[in-house]
């Protein structure tokens, strides 16, 4: 039997689970023709299925809080120290494995702060006896509204062209073109491939709607808001139109954060709060309406699962990828958008009612992106 290749799969996520849940799907397509060594550099939330059949290989677990700080999720471990730990086990990590594939998730394009660590590891694939391929795994749509967007987009073009032999852009072209949120000065010159969006599992069959509104708030990190005025929208409803409210808090929702929820909810009728759900796709296509924040992950959530649903995208510290996503859904008639600024209780009780007559259209997108991408990824590995 012919042994499969290796391939070494970089992941930082930071404020949420979006990029580690679009990585462990490429990670379940790309184990079918490669071994696969996954670096994961943030916490594991609990609940989290790990893909079988892959190496995984946890860094000192380091993200970015509510303020967009580099932040040691350990507490036990200084940042500095957690930096150091980690650069060296990357490099250790890389020779140990001897990739015939080295795949990095956002860099150059985003995770500027981690260039210390990922630089290296670069430069150590690139000055390899038998070279990897190098490749970048990018999100749809990338952020575009910093005050220095074009020298981060120079940036970024330069060192794509100096490492990288090709970008995986995991969006349907039709949808969203790599240059509409990226423009260098100069075209980038390195092969930029489509592969359809990277969605989660369809089922079988679909189970029953039930009579309830599903609020969901990604990772959590920065749900908060949309969560308390969730529950504001359930107090001012309730018990008309007899619809309970489902709150998934996600898993990095900051302690504090949680309490508060609790006690604000304490001994009311019609709400259930949860900290984590499994498959948000399912609970999804068992709900009423969804209410939630537009990553990616919960955008294909929506498209797959074809609940009526509202999204609230996230969109401070000039974050506009979720705003663009939500304006671009809510063109097609797959969901209803509602700007952040203008969220309230009141609005979205009024946004509640207003869903349940909502019939979502169903987005004419490709949804094969991970069994896309390792079939290119194992063709320029070959």
């Amino acid at each position: 039997m012919k042994t499969r290749p290796a391939a070494l799969f970089y992941c930082q996520h930071s404020l949420g689970i979006g990029h580690l849940t679009r990585s462990f799907a490429l990670v379940r397509a790309l184990s079918q023709r490669f071994r696969v060594v996954l670096l994961n550099g943030g916490a594991l939330p609990e609940g989290i299925a790990v893909p079988e059949a892959i190496d995984i290989v946890h860094l000192p677990p380091v993200g970015m809080d509510a303020e967009h700080r580099l932040v040691s999720r350990d507490a036990a471990v200084p940042l500095a120290e957690a930096q150091a730990q980690r650069r060296a086990l990357i490099l250790e990590t890389f020779h140990a494995t001897r990739p015939a594939l080295v795949l990095i998730e956002l860099f150059p394009f985003g995770r500027k702060k981690f260039a210390g660590e990922i630089l290296p590891l670069l430069r150590a694939a690139k000055a390899a006896a038998g070279r990897p391929v190098v490749a970048c795994s990018l999100r749809d749509i990338l952020v575009s509204g910093r005050d220095n967007q074009q020298h981060h987009d120079e940036r970024a073009r330069r060192l794509t062209e100096r490492y990288f032999d090709a970008v995986l852009v995991h969006a349907d072209p039709a949808f969203a073109r790599l240059e509409e949120s990226f423009r260098p000065a100069r075209p980038l010159r390195v092969p930029v491939l489509y592969t359809g969006f990277v969605a989660p599992a369809r089922q079988a069959s679909r189970p029953q709607r039930q009579r309830h509104v599903l609020v969901s708030a990604g990772g959590g990190s920065v749900g908060y808001p949309l969560l308390a005025a969730a529950l504001e929208a359930q107090r001012l409803l309730w018990p008309r139109p007899g619809l309970e409210f489902r709150l998934v808090a996600g898993p990095f929702l900051p302690e504090a954060d949680w309490q508060r929820l609790c006690e604000a909810a304490h001994g009311r009728e019609g709400v259930e709060l949860v900290r984590h759900v499994p498959d948000l796709a399912l609970e999804m296509s068992r709900a009423a309406v969804s209410i939630s924040q537009c990553g990616y992950n919960s955008a294909l959530d929506i498209v797959v699962s074809g609940v009526p649903a509202l999204v609230v995208p996230y969109a401070e510290h000039g974050e506009n990828e979720q705003s663009e996503r939500a304006s671009r859904l809510a063109a097609l008639g797959a969901v209803r958008h509602l700007p952040p600024g203008e969220l309230s209780g009141a609005r979205l009780a009024s946004e509640v009612l207003e869903l349940l007559s909502f019939v979502p259209r169903p987005a004419a997108i490709a949804l094969d992106g991970a069994q896309r991408s390792a079939e290119l990824l194992c063709e320029a590995a070959a």
